[in-house]
């Protein structure tokens, strides 16, 4: 691998171990892990991996192949103040990590992701791999829960992104060959085995040749207005309320929603109408998987996929784009975008007997309306894989 030979030539010695966290797509169940929904999930077996040795004197020294910037601190003096780098998520899960557990040493490491940057949680997964790194260096052992924890407050408190816990749940929880359905209300989850009656399938990843950065997006924005519309709903049906920031759509019950939605601003409507049509798709979703219905899932992702389109109300021209062009291509069982959908990528569920004419037609019909993106644009299938497990 190249983050080896990296480390090697920058500290002129082999790295002691390597750290590896899966990518990840949710087919069903997008936008609204936020808001304590349901989500699925499948882990790949593409992701991130990171070079490390240990540094007696405590300090963290990173490098990344995808960025210029060689980051450095240490693990008792992390600046409160994030620096807008690619490492601020390192740098707060380094603090989350401390505040919990007494570290000793720091690690040096080279850092490398299979795939390009957008849509498939490469910014939970370099967390989660440099968490792995840093408690195996100082002989830590965090239960599963509590690495989620810290890698979602890494991303809330430190960077900045007000996302839930979907991406670090993917990317621990998941199991090859199981789909993750999960409840990010209480954290019970359940891998449901592929069906033997389940038709064969691949998880295809196009990447629309546009990077994305959630912290500079309307991310955040999104998720305001869908907390908005549940406190107003609460307002509106007399429900108890309290900070603003406690809120969640997920208590919402659909009911009220049904009752009261007309009197939301248009905007609040749309958001609040996708969590409540998402959550019952993931709880659709999950039993079509579990009785082999492959076809029946695939569409369900289509329509969750439209739904953020036309509710969320996210997606770039070129990601709409790449979803039109999936949802008229024979072999896709379903697709959407991949991640929260500002820039980035797609991913799709497909027969791999169409494996081959499914990546031309897409690229072709992609290229054709975005010319200027040929060799930015790339397109990548993959298996689903495990998670990592610090257990």
């Amino acid at each position: 691998m190249d983050c080896i030979q990296t480390f090697s030539s920058i500290y002129h010695r082999d790295p002691e171990a390597t750290a590896f966290c899966p990518y990840r797509v949710c087919p069903i169940g997008a936008h609204s892990d936020h808001q304590h929904g349901r989500i699925t999930g499948l882990a790949l077996d593409k992701g991130i991996t990171i070079a490390w040795s240990v540094k007696r004197n405590g300090v963290v020294e990173m490098t990344s192949l995808q960025f210029s910037k060689r980051a450095q601190w240490h693990i008792s003096g992390v600046s409160s103040v994030k620096e807008n780098d690619w490492a601020d998520y390192l740098r707060g899960a380094t603090l989350e990590l401390a505040a919990r557990y007494p570290l000793q040493v720091g690690i040096s490491g080279v850092i490398e992701g299979s795939l390009p940057i957008g849509g498939l949680s490469s910014s939970a997964a370099v967390t989660i791999a440099f968490l792995s790194a840093l408690c195996r260096a100082n002989n830590l052992h965090p239960s599963n829960l509590e690495v989620i924890q810290m890698a979602v407050a890494a991303e809330n408190k430190y960077v900045g992104v007000s996302s839930g816990k979907l991406d670090q749940s993917c990317e621990i929880f998941s199991r090859k060959g199981h789909l993750l359905y999960l409840d990010t209300l209480d954290d019970s989850y359940e891998l449901i085995p592929e069906n033997p009656a389940c038709k064969p399938y691949r998880i295809a990843v196009f990447f629309s040749g546009v990077e994305r950065n959630l912290v500079g997006s309307k991310f955040n924005m999104r998720v305001d207005e869908v907390r908005s519309a549940a406190y107003a709903l609460k307002a509106l049906s007399g429900m108890e309320y309290g900070k603003f920031a406690e809120t969640f759509a997920r208590d919402v019950p659909v009911e009220v929603y049904e009752q009261y939605k007309n009197r939301l601003p248009e905007p609040w409507r749309r958001r609040a109408e996708h969590f409540y049509s998402e959550y019952a798709r993931v709880v659709e979703g999950a039993e079509a998987w579990r009785r082999g219905d492959i076809e029946r899932f695939g569409k369900l992702i289509f329509e969750s996929g439209h739904s953020s389109v036309y509710n969320w109300e996210t997606g770039s021209d070129e990601l709409k784009t790449l979803y039109e062009i999936m949802c008229r291509t024979d072999g896709i069982y379903g697709g959407r975008f991949s991640g929260a959908g500002f820039k980035g990528c797609c991913m799709a569920l497909i027969d791999p007997a169409y494996e081959e004419s499914i990546l031309r037609t897409v690229r072709d019909a992609y290229l054709a309306a975005f010319p200027a993106l040929e060799g930015k644009y790339s397109d990548y299938v993959c298996d689903s894989a495990d998670g990592v497990d610090f257990e």
